[in-house]
């Protein structure tokens, strides 16, 4: 299977980077091919310019996201690894998925009616956060974050959701924890 890694998160000690490298070495282990794109490595411009809305109008998309369709095209799962950074995905996440999934490439409209143009592909996020799971599901940002990611963003553009992590409290979480969130994180995968 032909795994893309989309991760985003600029330190590279993180808990984020860990559960990237673990996916990486459990794939890479058991004969998948694995592509990994690290936006801040790459400093993905995350700016949705006139141009590019002009462009994805008219179908036509700049080099940078031509190449980044490229990479979704070729996936069969697509894996997103990034923090959620005041309810939400970090900037730079966000404008990936504003340039890349471009009307005529990640969805359209037939006699307006919508229609998710990424169908046949999985979809896993792992998402950390520093509030607990008790916190989030109070004030409802648990149903919020699925909606406004899972819903929103990976089914509305065909994507089949194979499995959203939540991993809560994790700027506190000690190695037995990661340990176990690693292992949670890798059963997705077999």
């Amino acid at each position: 299977m032909k795994h893309l890694i989309i991760y985003a998160h600029p330190n590279a000690h993180s808990l984020n980077a860990h559960f990237r490298q673990a996916v990486v070495e459990h794939l890479s282990a058991n004969g998948h091919e694995v592509e990994v794109r690290d936006l801040y490595q790459l400093n993905f411009n995350p700016v949705l310019s006139l141009a590019d809305m002009e462009g994805q109008r008219q179908g036509s998309v700049s080099e940078d996201v031509k190449n980044e369709q490229r990479y979704i095209d070729w996936a069969d799962c697509i894996t997103f690894v990034f923090p959620i950074w005041w309810t939400g995905l970090p900037a730079i996440l966000k404008g990936y998925i504003d340039r890349v999934f471009s009307y005529g490439f990640a969805y359209r409209y037939d006699q307006g009616i919508q229609k998710g143009l990424l169908t046949g592909k999985q979809a896993v996020i792992i998402n950390t956060h520093g509030k607990s799971q008790t916190e989030y599901r109070d004030i409802g940002m648990d149903t919020a974050l699925s909606l406004t990611s899972d819903r929103g963003i990976f089914l509305y553009c065909g994507f089949e959701v194979k499995r959203h992590f939540f991993f809560d409290k994790a700027d506190r979480a000690d190695a037995d924890t990661v340990a176990q969130w690693t292992e949670h994180i890798l059963e997705a995968f077999r």
